[in-house]
């Protein structure tokens, strides 16, 4: 099976000239970031053949043993060590070098691969994500739905779309919006009362639960004086899944917490009802974040600056 050739690099060059040598250090170096030659072969649209063809053509024009192979592990040898960090900052200094003599920060190029959670990457992001390859044609992007923070070196992604407070010191995290949440439910949860205007009347209502955020308790804020009241709640089914909460709700099942902008339509068309309509959960953090380093691609560095700009207004234009 032959190689996918990648549109956005030169044609590979022959083995004994620099081109050739700079192929297999960045092969190498996507081998141990992957930590495995197949997915490092899926990264470059290589064969896992090619890959391990490369790896002991570096080994043999450096004379030494890069890596410790067996079934089931791989490590690096001493000798993998140093050439790792020394490639990594080759590659780095070259790729800052073609950059400045292409211009490429006016006209940014190349694959961006890039992690957003499912509610999000399925509806409100894909509008600035579509104007953003619409503004830079020479730039295509891989959009994987992931709700999990990722493994940036691992899975090769270039950035990543976070909802909550970052856990990883390692990477560099641009707070892009706060998602206000709202208390609703449908009108057959209410069962012919009154729509409950303080958090009070809640707690006895049968709930749904939001497992990533809430579980079996609940706390509200009211928006204008700040006091905040806390209750408990047993939910008749718990999600991590913002879709699945929101079918249940929209079906009568209970009350929840939720994301504003996902139910503006429902709230609208009298699906659901706004339940203490004074008083909201906490807003949710949005970052966008990727891995520190010394040389960002323009690429990166125009999509990062197109979600800062557009996301705050979407996500305000669609709060209730």
């Amino acid at each position: 099976m032959p190689d996918t050739q990648d549109l956005s690099r030169p044609p590979a060059a022959s083995a004994g000239d620099a081109g050739y040598r700079f192929q297999l250090m960045e092969t190498f170096v996507r081998i141990v970031e992957s930590g495995s030659l197949s997915a490092a072969a899926e990264q470059l649209n290589a064969t896992q053949p090619t890959v391990s063809r490369r790896l002991q053509a570096l080994e043999r024009s450096l004379g030494v043993r890069l890596l410790h192979r067996t079934t089931h592990s791989m490590r690096l040898t001493v000798d993998g060590e140093r050439c790792f960090k020394r490639a990594k900052e080759l590659l780095a200094s070259w790729a800052s070098f073609e950059a400045d003599l292409r211009g490429a920060q006016q006209e940014p190029e190349g694959l961006l691969r890039v992690a957003v959670p499912h509610a999000f990457g399925q509806t409100i992001f894909v509008g600035p994500l579509v104007a953003f390859v619409n503004a830079h044609p020479r730039v295509t992007v891989e959009w994987l739905l992931k709700d999990e923070v990722p493994d940036f070196l691992g899975s090769g992604i270039d950035c990543a779309i976070h909802v909550g407070e970052p856990a990883d010191p390692s990477v560099v995290a641009l707070r892009i919006a706060d998602v206000p949440r709202i208390v609703a439910a449908a009108p057959a949860v209410l069962q012919g009362i009154d729509v409950p205007d303080h958090p009070d009347g809640l707690a006895a209502l049968p709930w749904l639960a939001l497992r990533t955020y809430y579980r079996t308790e609940v706390s509200l804020t009211h928006d204008t004086t700040g006091e905040t009241r806390r209750f408990s709640i047993r939910p008749r089914i718990s999600t991590d899944s913002l879709f699945a909460l929101r079918g249940a709700a929209v079906q009568g099942l209970g009350a929840f917490v939720g994301s504003s902008w996902l139910f503006s339509d429902d709230l609208a068309q009298g699906r659901l009802v706004r339940l203490a309509p004074r008083w909201r959960a906490a807003p949710l953090p949005v970052y966008l974040t990727y891995p520190h380093a010394q040389f960002y691609p323009s690429r990166l560095t125009r999509f990062v600056a197109a979600m800062r700009e557009a996301v705050p207004g979407l996500i305000a234009r669609a709060d209730v």
